[in-house]
């Protein structure tokens, strides 16, 4: 009898945890025709009356179709980045704004700048990626050399080491008289995106499919590098994978895009309190969500003082340091609870 019972026990866990993996369940389609209204809203969304002017269509597929392909790419990239850094630091408070990955992405453009008047995409996208992976290198090879007692140094860390950086990039924009690079970087918005401005965001695409595919690597280097070792994963080489994928999502987006603030932090920490931590369970659901967070904040971008644009990260940076104080709060209520 008690034999049954276990097996009983076990059956219905595993059918619970086959049911929770499952990507294409009732909610999952539900959010995708969700997130597909949202695009549908943004591509008619807009000052430009595409109905009303004979170049309506041609603009049509110049600027509002771009923008929205963007817009999804984008919202993709920023939220999977987070969901990877907070995975493998074991930390719910860190992601690309919050470890200065992005301010070093940032410092990479204007490097780029001074080195080459007028540079290509493709340069200005190389210096980005080169620059986000030293910075977020240094960070984890920091975090591994210092034992932190509690979960919220890690980003107190991270925006100090980001503050420098972008303090340093202040300093050389100044003295080159190069401000107004770091200031078009530094308002993340999608006014400038246009048909042949955005193609590079494609690959994007690359990047989730190398992170669905070692999904299960991450995941076990989340436990830890003595767990991960003993379970047969060089963690230091899935680490430089780990470091290379994120370098290259968030600087295409700062090339192309700019700064988006805390959409890495918001997504994937909705996401991991409803489903969980598994990785390859979790990702589409986090790109999915991410895709309309930045979208619907895009359109409030766009329609709250219209005919005039608010730059997008003002709307994210403001959502997102509300989402990242809330879980401040929840993490010190657990720990009085405890």
């Amino acid at each position: 009898m008690q034999k049954n019972i276990i097996a009983g026990i076990e059956k219905n866990s595993q059918s619970r945890l086959y049911n929770q993996n499952k990507i294409w369940t009732k909610p999952f389609i539900l959010a995708i025709i969700v997130v597909l209204g949202l695009g549908v809203v943004s591509l008619f969304t807009g000052v430009y009356d595409i109905s009303g002017q004979e170049d309506g269509m041609e603009m049509f597929f110049i600027t509002r179709v771009p923008r929205t392909v963007a817009l999804m790419l984008t919202g993709a990239a920023m939220a999977m980045t987070g969901l990877v850094m907070q995975l493998i630091t074991q930390n719910r408070l860190v992601e690309p704004t919050t470890t200065g990955t992005i301010e070093w992405a940032g410092l990479g453009l204007l490097v780029v700048y001074l080195l080459v008047p007028g540079p290509s995409l493709v340069l200005r996208m190389t210096g980005a990626i080169i620059f986000s992976f030293v910075g977020t290198m240094i960070f984890f090879l920091f975090l591994r050399r210092v034992r932190l007692r509690s979960s919220l140094i890690v980003p107190i860390i991270g925006l100090m080491l980001g503050a420098v950086i972008s303090a340093v990039s202040t300093f050389l924009g100044l003295f080159f008289q190069m401000s107004q690079v770091i200031e078009g970087w530094f308002v993340g918005s999608f006014a400038s995106v246009q048909a042949g401005r955005y193609e590079y965001l494609w690959i994007i695409v690359i990047v989730t499919v190398l992170i669905f595919i070692y999904a299960n690597r991450l995941t076990l280097a989340g436990l830890g590098e003595d767990v991960a070792t003993s379970l047969g994963v060089n963690y230091n080489t899935l680490i430089l994978l780990a470091n290379g994928l994120i370098a290259v999502a968030v600087g295409i987006v700062a090339a192309v895009i700019g700064n988006l603030p805390f959409l890495g932090l918001i997504v994937p920490n909705i996401t991991s309190m409803i489903r969980g931590d598994d990785l390859r369970s979790n990702l589409p659901w986090v790109c999915l969500i991410g895709m309309g967070t930045i979208t619907l904040c895009d359109i409030i971008s766009r329609t709250i003082i219209m005919p005039f644009e608010v730059p997008v990260s003002l709307i994210l940076g403001s959502v997102g340091s509300v989402v990242f104080i809330s879980i401040l709060l929840r993490q010190r209520k657990s720990r009085r609870l405890r």
